[in-house]
Order: structure tokens, then C-alpha cells, then sequence
């Protein structure tokens, strides 16, 4: 009981220490001035919401001229009143003129008189169609194909400036990152590529050796390993590796600091989060992704001169001395030369993807998942346009 007394008394005393605000007008013939005094916060402005009311339905006057000098304190509910008397003479012609407000007063009625002048988004019915619901689908898809791009291109045109970690204030890289990413990226990643390409030179030499196995000619089984692997198969399941790994490894990186806003917070530091979060990991999948596309290669031919010395009895050195003489440097160079760009390709889409995680976790897997989808997807686009431009070249 005592208790409440107390925060009743302390209630009173706060409430008495407010001054009870007050309008007073006058008409000069077409100029409206109406004089402002007392406290506008949310606790007090009720008592003079009737007032301004009528100051607004006062359709005459040509001109509006309002003093807040007398005004004692005040907050959002006593700038949205006034901001609502004014905005209500403006949209019918009339002049308005404030005087008297300091300039913290002049920020907070800019900044409430801009939400108030917001245009409010018609309702629409959410019942679509059935016959425009593909081609608002459609829509939907390019406007977002749309956003995608524009932050693809910001994020690959700050990389390409540089490794600038604080806005505007030159550039530095941070060597640190960039090997710490390559040891995660490249090293780590080496044991399952490795194995992963083994097993498929090794399958792909066991089909292509038993469909020749027909014709008497087991010995081609050689050159079919070695372009497909150099010039295709080895870049291609490296890249879609590392986007499974690496690419939703940098979304839900990226999308977990968004969720606990540490990417406002390094903004808010001075520093330039593309520069300290996108460019380390996408100079790492850049230098990591060549080099494993070479192991890659190795452990893929590796995996086809063993099953073609147990399947169809070719030796290591016929194996070697028949892929000198079907392959050259420009089937190695064909596969190599793709891996930089398919790098590019996994980061930027991974951070794109990570930067536009929301507040959730379940937004948080959502974003993973398309990261990895769309890396996939590109990366088979792309070797199928580089397979056309190569062809283009005779290349």
C-alpha cells in the first residue's frame, strides 16, 4: 500500500511539472496566425487536438503563420498536430509560414512532416487471376532479377576499387582475412573435391572404356578423360563444390551478422562492410578456386588410370604417353581460365544473398538455400556460354 501511494505521488508531481498547452489565433484579413505556448507532448496534446481541428476547417485564409516560440517542450504527437495543421493549408493553396522553433524543433517537424506527406499505398485486392497469376509471377521474378543485378554490380564494383575498409578513407587490405578465407575456402575443401573427382574420372573411364570395349578401341578411353575432365568436368564439379560449400558459408555468415545488425554497426563505426565482409572471401574463392580446379584434374585422371589399368588392362605409362599426344596446353587453359569467373560468380551471389537475410531464421535459411540454387545455376550458364564462345574461337 505504501508502495503505491509513492508512485502515485510521483505521478502527480511529474504531471504538475507539465505546462498545459494552449492556441491562440487570430484572423488579419486572409492571414491566419495562430500562436503556439505550453508543453505538446503525448501526455498533453489531447486537451488541444479540438482547436487545431478547427484551425484546419478555417478554408479562408490564404496564408498561415504559426509561432512556436512559447512552446516549452514537445515531442512526435505535438510535431504530428501541427505538422497536420499546416499539411491541411498547403493542400489547399495556402502559404505557411513556422517562426520561433529552435533547431532541434526544425529537425523533428522535417522529419514528421516528410512521414506525413508519405503517399498511402492503395489497398489491392490479393485475389489475382488465375490467368495473370503466371504473368505476375513472371513480373515479380524480373523485378527482382532487377535488384539481384544492381547489387551484383555494386558488390563486384567495390571489390574491384579495392579492399577500402573505411569509407572514404583510402584503401588497405587486410592480408589476414583474405589467407584465414583461402585456409577455409581452399584447404579445407581439398579432402572432399579430391575424392569427389576421383570417383568420377574413375566412372567415367569404367563407361566410356566398356561402350569402346565394342569397336576394339579401349585406347581413345584416354583422350575422352582427358578433354572431358580439362576442359569441362573438372572446373564444373569443383565450382559446384564450392558453392555448396563455400557459397551458403558465406550467406549464412554474412545473413547471421545482418540479423544481429553488425553490418549497420560497422557502418555505423566508419567502416565499409563490403570491404571488411565481401572482399577477403571473394579474393580467397578467386586465388582457391584455380588451384583446386588443378587437384581437381589430377585426382580426376588419377581416378581414370586406375580403372582403366584394373578394367581394361592400359598401363600408367600408355595411359600418360596416349593423353600427351591427345591433349595440348590449350585444353588445360580452356578449363583454368573459367575457374575465376565462376568464383566470382558463387561470392557475389552469396553476398547479395546474405545482405538481404531479414530478422528471422527462418529468413535466414531461406536465403541460403536460393545463394546455393542460383550459384549452381549460373555456374552451369556460364561453362554452357563459355563451351559456345570457346567453339566460336575454334578454341
Amino acid at each position: 500500500m505504501f508502495r503505491k501511494r509513492g508512485s502515485e505521488a510521483s505521478q502527480a508531481s511529474a504531471e504538475s511539472n507539465l505546462t498545459r498547452p494552449s492556441v491562440e489565433w487570430r484572423d488579419e484579413g486572409g492571414r491566419l496566425v495562430a500562436m503556439l505556448s505550453g508543453d505538446w507532448d503525448t501526455q498533453t496534446v489531447a486537451a488541444v487536438d479540438e482547436q487545431m481541428r478547427e484551425l484546419e476547417d478555417r478554408r479562408s485564409a490564404q496564408r498561415l503563420s504559426i509561432d512556436v516560440s512559447r512552446v516549452g517542450r514537445m515531442d512526435t504527437a505535438g510535431a504530428w498536430l501541427i505538422e497536420r495543421l499546416a499539411h491541411a493549408h498547403r493542400s489547399r493553396g495556402a502559404e505557411v509560414a513556422m517562426s520561433g522553433q529552435t533547431e532541434s524543433l526544425g529537425i523533428l517537424f522535417d522529419a514528421v512532416g516528410e512521414a506525413l506527406r508519405k503517399p498511402v499505398e492503395p489497398r489491392t485486392d490479393d485475389r489475382t487471376s488465375i490467368f495473370l497469376r503466371p504473368i505476375e509471377g513472371l513480373g515479380k521474378a524480373m523485378y527482382s532479377l532487377r535488384g539481384d543485378f544492381l547489387a551484383s554490380m555494386h558488390i563486384l564494383g567495390a571489390t574491384i576499387r579495392g579492399g577500402q575498409l573505411k569509407l572514404g578513407r583510402g584503401h588497405s587490405v587486410n592480408l589476414a582475412a583474405i589467407f584465414n578465407q583461402i585456409d577455409r575456402m581452399g584447404v579445407g575443401a581439398i579432402p572432399v573435391v579430391v575424392l569427389m573427382s576421383f570417383i568420377v574420372g574413375a566412372i567415367v573411364a569404367q563407361q566410356g572404356a566398356f561402350q569402346l570395349r565394342y569397336f576394339g578401341a579401349e585406347i581413345f578411353v584416354v583422350d575422352l578423360v582427358g578433354i572431358l575432365v580439362l576442359r569441362e568436368m573438372g572446373v564444373l564439379l569443383t565450382a559446384i563444390m564450392v558453392a555448396g560449400r563455400s557459397g551458403s558459408a558465406i550467406t549464412a555468415e554474412i545473413g547471421s551478422m545482418k540479423m544481429r545488425e553488425e553490418v549497420d554497426a560497422l557502418t555505423v563505426i566508419g567502416l565499409n562492410p563490403v570491404g571488411v565482409l565481401v572482399f577477403p572471401r571473394l579474393v580467397a574463392l578467386v586465388i582457391a578456386l584455380p588451384c583446386l580446379t588443378v587437384l581437381a584434374n589430377f585426382a580426376a585422371i588419377g581416378g581414370a588410370m586406375t580403372v582403366t589399368w584394373v578394367y581394361s588392362g592400359i598401363t600408367p605409362d600408355a595411359f600418360l604417353d596416349r593423353m600427351r599426344a591427345s591433349i595440348d596446353i590449350g585444353t588445360i587453359m580452356a578449363g583454368l581460365i573459367k575457374a575465376p569467373f565462376m568464383a566470382l560468380i558463387i561470392g557475389i551471389i552469396g553476398s547479395v544473398e546474405g545482405m538481404k537475410v531479414g530478422g528471422s531464421a527462418e529468413s535466414l535459411g531461406r536465403q541460403v538455400t536460393t545463394s546455393v540454387v542460383k550459384s549452381i545455376f549460373v555456374v552451369i550458364v556460364l561453362d554452357g556460354l563459355f563451351a559456345i564462345f570457346y567453339a566460336a574461337i575454334n578454341f
